[in-house]
């Protein structure tokens, strides 16, 4: 039997409709929040992702060479793309452009709980001004597609990588080593960071400072804690989060992102209910359209992973139920099938959602199966009733019949 790639899932009806349905609540919050969605290719030129990443994210890449000969890569995120998008074909438009999408990534990784080689990936951009009702604009926004979702037990957690960026350099970290230090103080690697920096001849004091600077950590009063401009603008940023009803929120110094584009504000969202690998949220302010050939334009947006909040759902005990159809249609014998066929044709064309047996199962089987299907009404289509333009609808829950004439049908199951 040929299985699915390793990384990959199959999902069956009802996950699908479960997944469908939390989809549409993170879009139905971007458009409330003036967004509009994208699409963008699944594969994209590999140099699109060395350009954002640099060379050492070939080692996760799926690239290939195309029949023209030209290196192809499945995309491993969707800034990128979304930013080379906005260049194209957006970078004339009036500012500032507020885009959102949903997609498969794909990534050459170990799979483990909540991480995948396929992965899904909502995110948003707010491209245009670099300031702090925008960043405050783009986390509102996340936090109330989290919140959207039922998810309890989260944590939004806001930085700023300027603050750490000059104390490295301060330190004498080189600028074209920055990136490589930020990523191991991203994932708290201090063992490994040391001895990088050591490397680099900072002085072991200077790398202490380091390490505390990535621990400063509380509410807004560690506000007070951060020099200079970096300081205030993360104040004008809780500020208009407070305005804007979203009180609970951590600074913390410790959100790196740990990429080179990032040039301000960085927040995460974590859920506790995942252990050890719990952001389901990333973000911040970054410049990359220089990069892919447009004008420098300031930009602020976040990805939320879609695979890893459902599981902090699940592990919350979020449960989802799979509607069935409005209806069932039953005919008692094969002799009115065609009956039932028309019956079942003119509730769709209602908009009433229908089912019909097409196995030709007894009455018993047939209810027994509407019961599985979870469909809310039967629909039986008898002799007697047909002949006077009639069916009987049973109430799946209650088990109570009624008569209903075939033209009042349909507005019977919308208004019940």
């Amino acid at each position: 039997m040929i299985q699915c790639p390793r990384g990959t899932r199959d999902f069956l009806p009802d996950e699908m409709e479960k997944r469908r349905f939390y989809e549409n609540k993170l879009r139905d919050t971007a458009k409330i929040f003036g967004f509009r969605e994208i699409e963008t290719p699944i594969f994209e030129e590999a140099e699109l992702f060395i350009l954002r990443s640099g060379p050492n994210v070939l080692k996760e890449l799926y690239a290939f060479k195309d029949k023209g000969d030209r290196d192809i890569a499945l995309r491993p995120e969707m800034t990128a793309p979304a930013i080379r998008m906005f260049v194209n074909g957006m970078s004339n438009d009036p500012k500032p452009v507020k885009i959102f999408y949903f997609g498969q990534c794909f990534r050459y990784e170990r799979p483990q709980s909540g991480r995948y080689r396929e992965f899904f990936q909502f995110g948003a951009e707010l491209i245009g001004k670099a300031a702090p009702e925008s960043d405050a604009e783009v986390i509102g926004m996340a936090a109330s597609m989290i919140k959207s979702l039922g998810l309890k037990d989260y944590k939004i957690r806001i930085g700023h990588i300027g603050v750490l960026r000059q104390r490295i350099s301060d330190a004498g970290v080189p600028a074209e080593r920055a990136a490589e230090v930020l990523q191991k103080l991203d994932k708290k690697l201090y063992d490994e960071a040391r001895p990088l920096l050591e490397s680099m001849n900072v002085p072991g004091d200077s790398i202490d400072d380091i390490f505390s600077l990535t621990e400063t950590v509380g509410g807004t009063e560690v506000l007070e804690r951060i020099p200079g401009e970096a300081g205030d603008y993360l104040k004008q940023v809780t500020g208009y989060l407070s305005a804007m009803g979203i009180e609970d929120i951590e600074i913390d110094l410790g959100v790196v992102r740990g990429l080179d584009y990032y040039t301000g504000m960085v927040f995460e969202a974590e859920a506790p209910a995942l252990g050890a690998e719990k952001q389901i949220c990333g973000g911040g302010s970054y410049t990359l359209s220089e990069l892919f050939g447009g004008e420098k334009v300031f930009s602020t947006g976040f990805a939320i992973g879609f695979d890893r909040i459902l599981l902090a759902m699940e592990k919350e005990g979020i449960k989802y139920d799979p509607a069935g159809p409005d209806a069932y249609v039953i005919p008692v014998d094969d002799g009115l099938r065609l009956k039932a066929a028309g019956i079942a044709a003119l509730l769709r064309r209602s908009g009433v959602s229908a089912d019909i047996d097409l196995m030709g199962r007894k009455m018993g089987k047939a209810l027994k199966h509407a019961s599985s299907v979870r469909a809310k009404y039967a629909i039986i289509i008898g002799k007697e009733e047909a002949g006077s333009g009639s069916v009987t609808v049973r109430d799946m829950n209650t088990g109570e019949q009624r008569t209903v004439g075939d033209g009042e049908l349909a507005d019977f199951i919308k208004n019940s």
